[in-house]
């Protein structure tokens, strides 16, 4: 019951950011001015604070990014293969298993869940979640589908709002630089407006989407749900992580799907695939997210 109560307000937010969503309260271009102000203000604000307040030497450790990354590899490797043998080319579905929903769902169920204190290892992960998996990504979709390989476009991951936001704290963090109290204040205001946003957002995201039922979807749903949090959580114990490093890493496998996957969807049948795969693994989540806290 106290795992329910827990992220229970994570999910009403993006219920109810679907209902605006479903039900037009806000214009295309207003919802689109949102999203674009929630992840290039809101969100890189949030964690620059996070980070810069944060015990860096509890998250930077190499056993730390092994247990969440070695799991990441061998699902991105494993789907990808079994998909490309069926096929013959690449797709986005080893990245629809692979890459969770850290930011928007992430970062409030580990901060509600286990405290403010625990985000450092998030924010470790964090560092290089994206630039890892999407330059992963872009590399097999080259070789795997003849594409173009485009360098410009792998450098942009670095030009994330969200990837600068977090080196900009690790910076002031390390060079123990002191900010002036009203822009430590003005960054907290601003924080504080990140997450409502950002899962309202998510809902309101979710509701363009349909949702379509397959053996493919379940398959991906069950891998991103159940097996992905599995391998993390029996790696981390074998490497002996702290119980909350542990818990953080089981949490952040066991968030569902990102919607920036989409984002390298290149065909109707694997559009289709990916929105159904983000919309179910985001509405069991509400159930699966409860069992893993209890089992943690």
């Amino acid at each position: 019951m106290v795992a329910v109560q827990a992220i229970l307000p994570i999910f009403l937010l993006v219920i109810l950011g679907y209902v605006i969503g479903r039900r037009r309260w806000l214009s295309g271009e207003a919802a689109t001015g949102l999203a674009s102000l929630t992840f290039k203000l809101f969100m890189p604000v949030l964690l620059f604070t996070g980070i810069a307040k944060a015990e860096l030497a509890q998250g930077l450790s190499p056993n730390l990014l092994i247990g969440y990354f070695l799991p990441v590899l061998l699902v991105f490797i494993v789907v990808n293969l079994l998909v490309h043998l069926r096929r013959g080319k690449a797709s986005p579905l080893g990245l629809t298993a692979a890459y969770s929903n850290n930011v928007l769902i992430g970062i409030p169920l580990v901060a509600t869940v286990l405290g403010t204190d625990s985000l450092v290892y998030l924010f470790a992960v964090l560092v290089f979640h994206s630039l890892l998996l999407f330059s992963l990504h872009s590399l097999y979709a080259a070789f795997g589908s003849g594409e173009k390989i485009q360098p410009l476009a792998l450098l942009k991951n670095l030009a994330n709002p969200v990837i600068i936001g977090l080196l900009l704290g690790a910076l002031v963090n390390l060079s123990g630089l002191a900010m002036p109290e009203p822009l430590w204040k003005l960054a907290s205001w601003l924080s504080a407006a990140a997450l409502p946003c950002a899962l309202m957002v998510l809902g309101m995201s979710l509701a363009r989407y349909s949702l379509h039922l397959s053996r493919g979807v379940l398959g991906l749903t069950l891998v991103k749900l159940a097996v992905f949090p599995v391998a993390v959580y029996l790696l981390a114990a074998w490497l002996g992580l702290n119980d909350t490093a542990r818990a953080v890493l089981v949490l952040m496998a066991a968030c569902p799907t990102g919607v920036n996957v989409l984002a390298f969807v290149r065909t109707p049948e694997d559009s289709r695939t990916v929105s159904s795969t983000v919309c179910l693994s985001t509405l069991l989540a509400a159930a699966s997210l409860p069992l893993w806290m209890m089992v943690l």
